[in-house]
């Protein structure tokens, strides 16, 4: 059975011109994808599990939903996390439990471009949709980002090598890369800028001083020369539609949110000269999804705490880690995440100590230490549902395979705990 104009559930790009073939419910062939994408779909029965477990007993779906139920319900402060690599549906859900219960709902947008959604809110965000750079964008800025590597579509789909309305390719563009070290896209690039690590709020300022003010009486900034950041601000300037990627090299830098407030501003500058616009290289595939489901629900975007019998959003206090790091919560659901794999030392010192329930397809190392593990079906391959693009673009996610006998999607299993929480 051949499946056209499948959407890849890999990274941000969620790239949705796939063709899969299928035989014997059994995915034998992709198109279109990446490296990535087609490992995922390739080996979406690798370390699957397959029965739900209490304390390493397996057991039947209603006794470990229960079990969740009650740890909820028991806890006066409970921690639901995750969200990013499961569907909108599941994360409406998700949303509801954690309401219902009066704990706290998180995903992984707090621990990677936390930074850069808090910078939006202070200072706007000249969006665009990822079409409008295939066809109109000249000049493509990548800042502090390596999609070679971490979105290896996005070059040939959305950028640099698509051909669109307006521009005939690789040969209409210009490509620009500013990372702290030489990485396979810099390999690419027109122009390369090696700046210090920590320096980018410096840099982007003075590109902001050399556009608006003409001079910076400085030979280096960041360790780039002047004469290099005029050279760049005059492409920037002069180009006839402008595009900044950036990614967690600027975010996880000293400044943080700062570093994105910057590169905001000088964009925002340089719309008196020309066009340009900015935009996140979001990592996992619906993580932007979460952003939007919890922004419709409650107003905000990442780190709600509805402890009080409202929404309350204030990130240094009601996100993960700080709460973890704080040891400000009292048991942890995780959804479709792998925390252990990724959370700072100080925060899984804590961690490690709660009552932990885990929903995912797949063992790793937060399944591992997990009181109650359930396994859930693969959004986007064995379950339908919704999700959105790194620019906001909502994307439907097609079934292509049944899941394991017996097996459970995200939102199905979520759905039966806030039923439990509810009566």
């Amino acid at each position: 059975m051949h499946i056209s104009e499948v959407t890849c559930c890999f990274c941000g790009a969620l790239c949705d011109d796939l063709e899969v073939e299928i035989e014997n419910n059994r995915i034998v062939d992709v198109k279109n994808a990446c490296k990535l994408g087609r490992t995922k779909f390739f080996n979406i029965q690798k370390n699957r599990l397959k029965k739900p477990k209490i304390n390493d007993k397996e057991v039947e779906y209603e006794e470990a939903i229960k079990k969740v139920s009650e740890m909820l319900i028991h806890a006066k402060k409970p921690l639901i996390y995750g969200f990013s690599s499961t569907s909108c549906e599941a994360q409406k859900v998700g949303v509801a439990l954690a309401e219902k219960v009066k704990g706290v709902i998180d995903c992984t947008s707090s621990f990677c471009h936390g930074p850069s959604i808090i910078a939006m809110q202070e200072v706007g965000y000249p969006s665009l949709t990822l079409g409008e750079v295939k066809n109109r964008a000249d000049l493509v800025i990548y800042w502090g980002s390596n999609p070679l590597t971490s979105h290896p579509m996005h070059l040939r789909r959305y950028s640099v090598f698509s051909e669109g309305k307006f521009r005939r390719g690789r040969k209409d563009r210009e490509l620009i890369v500013v990372d702290v070290r030489r990485t396979e896209t810099s390999k690419l690039a027109d122009m390369f800028i090696q700046v210090k690590p920590n320096s980018d709020f410096m840099i982007l300022n003075a590109l902001r001083t050399l556009l608006n003010y003409g001079e910076i009486n400085k030979e280096k900034i960041g360790g780039v020369s002047i004469n290099i950041l005029k050279e760049l601000i005059e492409k920037m300037k002069t180009c006839e539609f402008g595009i900044l990627f950036f990614g967690l090299g600027l975010t996880m830098s000293f400044g943080k949110h700062r570093n994105v407030c910057e590169a905001i501003s000088l964009v925002r500058d340089l719309n008196r000269h020309t066009k340009f616009s900015i935009m996140t290289m979001r990592g996992q595939y619906n993580v932007t999804g979460f952003n939007e489901v919890l922004t419709w629900q409650t107003g905000f975007p990442f780190a709600v705490d509805f402890t009080r019998g409202y929404p309350w959003y204030n990130p240094g206090e009601t996100d993960a880690n700080s709460l973890l790091q704080h040891e400000d919560v009292d048991a942890i659901l995780v959804v479709a995440s792998d925390p252990v794999a990724h959370f700072p030392k100080a925060s899984l010192k804590y961690f490690m100590k709660l009552p932990i329930a885990i929903i995912t397809p797949f063992e790793n190392l937060t399944s591992k230490i997990s009181d109650i593990v359930i396994p859930s079906s693969v959004a986007g391959i064995e379950e339908a549902g919704s999700a959105y693009r790194m620019d906001s673009v909502p994307l439907r996610l097609k079934k292509i395979v049944d899941p394991p006998d017996g097996i459970l999607s995200d939102a199905e299993i979520l759905k039966r705990i806030l039923q439990l929480c509810s009566t």
